[in-house]
C-alpha cells in the first residue's frame, strides 16, 4: 500500500466536456421554459411565480458545482464511504414518514420533507446512494453473484429502495429504481438462467402490484392507454391537453416570449409536463432538438461505461444510464400518451431543485469514472 502522505505527480484532470455541456444546455433550456411559464397568463392557474425559475437557476448552479467537485473525487474511494452516506440517506427518507413529511400539491406520493423552510425529495438523494452502494456490492461480489445466496442478497439490496418509495406511493420512482437495478445487474457477469427467469419474476411482480397495491385511479391511468376516450372520470384530460399544447406549436413554435398569450395551460406544465410546453414554445424542430440532446446524454453515459478503468466504474455509469434513460422514456411517453401519468420528471429540464442537484451529482460520478481512468491526483492516493 502506498503511503497516504506520499505526493503523487500531478496530472491533468480530464472531464467529458461534451457530456457536461449537454446537461448544462438542458438545464438552461429548462430554466428558460419555466421563466416563460412564470411570465405568462397560464402561471395564474397554479401560481407558478418567479420563485420557481429562481430555484431552478440556483439549483443548476449548485448542481454544476457539485458535479465538478465529485469529478475530482476518486469513485473507488467514495464507494468505500457507504457506511456513512447510506445511513444518512435512509435517515432523510425516514423523515418522510414523520410530521416533517408531506404530499406536494399535484403529486400522488407522500415523499417530501420540509426542513427549516426548505423542501426536498429524499428519494432523489437515495438514487445517488443506491448507485454507489449497489455498484460496490456488485464489484465485490461479482465472482460469486450467480450463487443463490449471493443473488438473494443482491436482490434484497435492490428491493430496499424499491420498497421504500412504493410505500410512499411513488410508483414512478419505484420503476426508476427497478430500471437502475436491472441495467446494473445485466452489465455484470450474471448467468443466463437468471435472465431467462426474469420475465416470469417481472410478470409476477406486476400482477401482485395490480391486485394488491394499485388503487382504481392508478389502474384507470393504465387502462385508458389501451382505450382512449373511454374514461368517464376524464383522467386522461391532462395528457390530452399536453398533446394539444405540442400540436399548437407547429413546426417552429409560438416563441419563448412572443407567444405567451397563446400558451395552453396543462397541469404540472413546469414539472412533469414541461416537454409539452417545449413543444408549444419551440415547435417540432425545437422538440426534436431536445430529444437529440437527451439521447446524446444517455448514449454518452453508456459510452463512458465502456471505457471505465474497472468494473466498478462501469457499474456506476450503467446505473446512471439506467436512471437517465428511464426518466426520459417514461416522461416523454407520459406526455405523448404512450405511458401512464406517473410523475417522473424530464432530466435537467423539469422543475425541481432536488432532482436537478441529484442528477448533476450523478453526472459528477460519471465524470469521476472518466477522469480517473488513468489519472492520480495529489490529494487522492491509490492503494489498488
Amino acid at each position: 500500500m502506498k503511503s497516504a502522505f506520499k505526493k503523487l505527480p500531478a496530472k491533468k484532470h480530464n472531464i467529458d466536456v461534451g457530456l457536461l455541456f449537454a446537461v448544462t444546455l438542458c438545464a438552461v433550456i429548462g430554466t428558460l421554459l419555466i421563466y416563460s411559464i412564470a411570465s405568462s397568463k397560464v402561471s395564474e392557474n397554479e401560481g407558478i411565480g418567479n420563485s420557481y425559475w429562481h430555484t431552478q437557476l440556483v439549483s443548476m448552479c449548485m448542481g454544476l458545482v457539485f458535479a465538478i467537485i465529485v469529478s475530482y473525487i476518486d469513485y473507488r474511494k467514495l464507494v468505500k464511504l457507504w457506511f456513512i452516506f447510506a445511513p444518512i440517506t435512509i435517515g432523510f427518507v425516514a423523515l418522510t414518514f414523520t410530521s416533517l413529511g408531506y404530499q406536494r400539491e399535484g403529486a400522488d406520493d407522500h415523499g417530501w420533507i420540509r426542513v427549516f423552510g426548505v423542501s426536498m425529495q429524499p428519494s432523489e438523494i437515495m438514487k445517488i446512494a443506491f448507485i454507489l452502494t449497489f455498484s460496490y456490492h456488485l464489484y465485490k461480489d461479482e465472482e460469486d453473484m450467480n450463487k443463490p445466496l449471493h443473488m438473494l442478497l443482491l436482490i434484497i439490496h435492490g428491493l430496499i429502495p424499491i420498497g421504500i418509495v412504493t410505500v410512499q406511493g411513488d410508483y414512478g420512482t419505484a420503476i426508476v429504481f427497478v430500471a437502475i437495478f436491472g441495467f446494473m445487474l445485466v452489465s455484470a457477469d450474471i448467468s443466463w438462467k437468471y435472465l431467462a427467469a426474469a420475465p416470469l419474476v417481472i410478470a409476477g411482480a406486476v400482477a401482485f402490484m395490480w391486485f394488491n397495491l394499485l388503487d382504481s385511479f392508478h389502474k384507470q391511468r393504465i387502462l385508458i392507454l389501451f382505450n382512449p376516450g373511454t374514461d368517464p372520470e376524464d383522467i386522461e384530460y391532462q395528457q390530452d391537453l399536453g398533446i394539444s399544447a405540442i400540436q399548437s406549436g407547429g413546426v417552429f413554435g409560438k416563441g419563448l416570449f412572443t407567444g405567451q398569450d397563446e400558451y395552453i395551460y396543462v397541469p404540472e406544465l413546469h414539472n412533469d409536463f414541461i416537454f409539452a410546453h417545449a413543444g408549444q414554445v419551440f415547435g417540432f424542430v425545437g422538440s426534436l432538438g431536445i430529444l437529440i440532446i437527451l439521447a446524446y446524454i444517455c448514449l454518452k453515459v453508456f459510452a463512458d461505461s465502456r471505457i471505465a478503468r474497472d468494473r466498478l466504474g462501469r457499474f456506476i455509469c450503467m446505473g446512471a444510464f439506467g436512471l437517465f434513460f428511464t426518466h426520459c422514456l417514461m416522461n416523454i411517453g407520459m406526455v405523448m400518451k404512450a405511458a401512464p401519468v406517473i410523475g417522473v420528471p424530464l432530466p435537467f429540464i423539469s422543475g425541481g431543485g432536488t432532482a436537478m442537484v441529484s442528477m448533476y451529482t450523478i453526472i459528477g460520478l460519471v465524470q469521476s469514472t472518466y477522469s480517473h481512468r488513468a489519472v492520480n491526483h495529489n490529494f487522492f492516493y491509490e492503494d489498488d
